[in-house]
């Protein structure tokens, strides 16, 4: 009997037409670390009486379509990613290097069908209506980069043979905490010990009553873009503009030598006034849970540059 393991694991993409009915083709094989991107539907206990001690049968309560999945910020597929948090981007360049802008404030988000594959078993799960609510990642030292994207989908369609076809295959050319780098209003930042962003488009799911259960769809609020940076104590230029209450532009970037580059620019960050600790003989340290806001001059919050080898996304 075969047995499921994750290294054989698969995961294909593909952007939707229409909310909730997964494309024939277009799909693109995705690398991904973990993803707990399923359908559950609990069951609730009867409350009648009159029948004795042992309960009567469970009820079943409604269907929920949603998980995470982990991936590695690389310079091809994360690009997906982003598509599915800020919609289309708008791509320059008539040749490689191409390069794609992201920009934060769009009404609507594409959908997107994913599915998980299991060949042992074999079990195929197709998830549509599948998109984005929150994206998050670190930045620190040492270790490996990946982001996790946060989804809701519509449903869940299992099956013994998968619906992608032979998904598209990527060039696999991953960032590293080793090309990152941190700059406020476009000089460097330095003492930064570690950072955290995360952007949440506060989808509001459409629970409407269907005979199928599914929801009819998941339209995005008010976004947040959060985060956290911490830092050595080493100077008062953070700790002056959270007390004068003025926002700065932070830009989080990565870079590879053969070209590629990953810039995601936050336009106007607000920094909370933090408590100074001295703990013991340590180095002080200092955390500044900041939020981003709409600057009148970029015409929005945050930009999103990826620059690689894909024509379009």
């Amino acid at each position: 009997m075969a047995r499921a393991q994750g290294a054989r694991a698969q995961m294909a993409l593909a952007f939707e037409t229409t909310y909730g009915t997964p494309p024939t083709g277009g799909f693109t094989r995705m690398p991904f670390a973990s993803t707990s991107l399923g359908a559950e539907q609990p069951l609730l206990n009867s409350e009648l009486l009159g029948y004795g001690r042992d309960p009567l049968a469970p009820i079943k309560d409604a269907v929920t379509s949603d998980g995470d999945v982990v991936v590695p910020i690389d310079a091809e597929a994360f690009g997906f990613w982003l598509k599915a948090a800020f919609g289309a981007p708008t791509t320059t360049g008539t040749e490689a290097p191409y390069s794609h802008e992201f920009q934060s404030g769009s009404w609507t988000l594409p959908s997107l069908s994913i599915e998980t594959g299991m060949p042992e078993v074999p079990r195929y799960a197709m998830y549509s209506g599948c998109v984005l609510d929150q994206i998050t990642w670190q930045m620190q030292r040492s270790g490996l980069l990946t982001a996790t994207a946060r989804l809701v989908a519509q449903g869940e369609t299992v099956g013994t043979t998968t619906s992608s076809g032979t998904p598209a295959a990527l060039e696999l050319k991953r960032f590293g905490h080793f090309n990152g780098a941190i700059t406020r209003n476009g000089a460097a930042l330095g003492n930064v010990v570690s950072a955290e962003i995360t952007y949440t488009n506060n989808l509001d799911r459409i629970e409407t009553i269907r005979a199928d259960g599914r929801i009819d769809g998941a339209d995005p609020s008010i976004a947040a873009l959060t985060g956290r940076i911490e830092v050595r104590f080493a100077d008062q230029v953070l700790v002056d503009q959270a007390i004068n209450g003025e926002p700065c532009a932070m830009e989080f970037a990565y870079s590879l030598p053969s070209g590629e580059s990953f810039t995601f620019t936050v336009h106007a960050v607000y920094l909370p006034r933090p408590r100074i600790e001295i703990n013991g003989p340590q180095g002080v340290q200092a955390t500044f849970d900041w939020q981003a806001a709409r600057d009148a001059t970029a015409n929005g919050m945050c930009t999103a540059i990826l620059i690689n080898n894909i024509e379009d996304y």
